[in-house]
């Protein structure tokens, strides 16, 4: 009797050491798969174009373009200042560019920063 405990301890242990094995296998093919699915996800031409914080009249339009022949994928803008408000977060009407505009209480201009999101 003490002999076939021995061999079911062993096999256990086998099965046990080979399970651990491929679940290193498994865990180094998942990270392989993550990273290529990453490098894949980036659109050719990526590029995030900034135009920098600037003081402008309220409501007035502050529009970043998208170099050469990319297009905006998406964008964001940004009003600063005291009580400032961001109005409106667009893109152009062409596709190729980002459009912020916004207000600030009590003041004649507000500070507005544009971001976007271009790739071919």
């Amino acid at each position: 009797m003490q002999s076939k405990r021995l061999t079911v301890l062993a096999v256990s242990a086998a099965v046990l050491a080979a399970t651990a094995g491929l679940g290193t296998a498994v865990a180094a093919a998942n990270t392989e798969t993550v990273q290529s699915a990453q490098a894949k996800a980036i659109p050719s031409g990526y590029q995030i174009v900034t135009l920098p914080n600037a003081n402008v009249p309220n409501f007035q339009r502050r529009t970043v373009i998208c170099p050469g022949g990319k297009h905006v994928l998406g964008g964001g803008a940004e009003a600063r200042g005291n009580r400032a408000i961001l109005v409106g977060s667009f893109p152009t009407d062409d596709g190729r560019g980002w459009i912020g505009l916004g207000r600030q209480d009590g003041y004649n201009d507000v500070g507005i920063s544009v971001y976007a999101i271009c790739a071919d």
